[in-house]
């Protein structure tokens, strides 16, 4: 029987509270379904951490996480701790460390639960987000602090490479949806070096992919189409920026942001790959056990599926769906359920 060895990286804030029930969700429905065991590590690796040691992960962090097939990752981040450090500390050395570029986030609105758009009925896109460099390469600098000079650059860091690897990466998911149809988001009218080339780049990969169709958009218009016309999008690929914001709204859209899965993915499958719900550690919510795990329960689907467990990970899915059809809800969906409560109607659901 295969044993699948996970990496819990619980964080900050509630991804602690939503991460310990993806980890009971995923251990329950293993002796349920029998054709493999899951074995969770867990790190202690977040902001608690960072203010007893000023370091997030210890120095040799990557190299205890190649060992492991996946990592389920809850959020970072603190009020008691900048967000550049909390991010550039944890989440991005991760991604960028183990080449996870293809970001993947889907979003439709599930049974029972109420878009805040007339028609959200037709959202049934996926994001596909460039996921180690572009805006988030890290690249720039600051001078002159504190004087009336001061200078800060932020540069944008575009490679071929990486901008062709997350196009065929898109075309290739396109190509698996019914629609076959591949939006390229940029903002190419205004940024007319690295954002030419995501375009010039992109039409170059379409040629290899006739059964895909695809039209560009750029990404103020983009929003717009989200909100008015929903069914004109389905597979979307944008730079690290632009798909970071629009898979936020794209959550929004589709109910709340505590139902919305991400797969970091490594498609080569060097390095292991990094699963999160997108909400972030919430404080505002932390410790009141209300905390919403349906994303996380999202993302554990996904994470099967990259496992190679699709009957595992259809089985999450029709257990989702089922609780959100009854309505069982936390508040951030207008329900009064609990987070345990909802974790359990689910493990019932399986």
């Amino acid at each position: 029987m295969k044993t699948w060895h996970i990496a819990s990286i619980p964080g900050d804030g509630i991804g602690i509270e939503v991460i310990a029930e993806g980890v009971k969700l995923l251990e329950e429905l293993a002796r349920r379904e029998g054709g493999f065991r899951v074995e969770f590590t867990r790190f202690d690796w977040g902001s608690e951490r960072y203010l007893e040691t000023e370091q997030y992960m210890p120095v040799d962090a990557l190299d205890q996480l190649k060992a492991f097939d996946a990592i389920l990752f809850g959020a970072v981040g603190s009020p008691r701790v900048p967000d550049h450090i909390s991010l550039w500390g944890l989440r991005l050395p991760i991604c960028q460390g183990f080449d996870q570029y293809a970001n993947v986030r889907p979003s439709r609105v599930l049974p029972g639960v109420e878009s805040p758009l007339r028609n959200g009925h037709e959202i049934d896109w996926v994001i596909v987000r460039e996921n180690t460099e572009g805006e988030y390469s890290g690249s720039g600098g600051r001078v002159h602090r504190g004087l009336p000079e001061e200078i800060a650059t932020e540069t944008s860091v575009f490679t071929r490479a990486g901008v062709e690897r997350v196009h065929r990466f898109a075309f290739e998911l396109a190509r698996k949806r019914k629609r076959k149809h591949l939006t390229l988001v940029t903002k190419s009218n205004a940024q007319r070096h690295g954002m030419v080339l995501w375009d010039e780049v992109f039409y170059e990969v379409a040629g290899n992919y006739p059964d895909v169709r695809t039209d560009r958009v750029l990404v103020d218009a983009v929003t717009t189409r989200m909100v008015l016309k929903p069914a004109l999008l389905d597979t979307i690929v944008a730079s690290n920026l632009h798909a970071d914001i629009l898979s936020d709204l794209a959550a929004a859209l589709s109910g709340s942001l505590g139902i919305a899965p991400t797969a970091n993915l490594n498609p080569e499958r060097k390095f292991p790959s990094m699963f999160e719900p997108i909400h972030g550690s919430a404080f505002d919510i932390t410790g009141k056990g209300i905390a919403n795990p349906i994303a996380t329960f999202w993302t554990v689907s996904m994470m099967l599926e990259h496992l190679g467990e699709p009957r595992a990970a259809a089985r999450v899915m029709q257990a989702i769906e089922s609780v959100t059809s009854r309505r069982i809800f936390t508040p951030d969906l207008g329900g009064t359920a609990r987070t345990a409560d909802v974790t359990a109607a689910v493990i019932g659901a399986l």
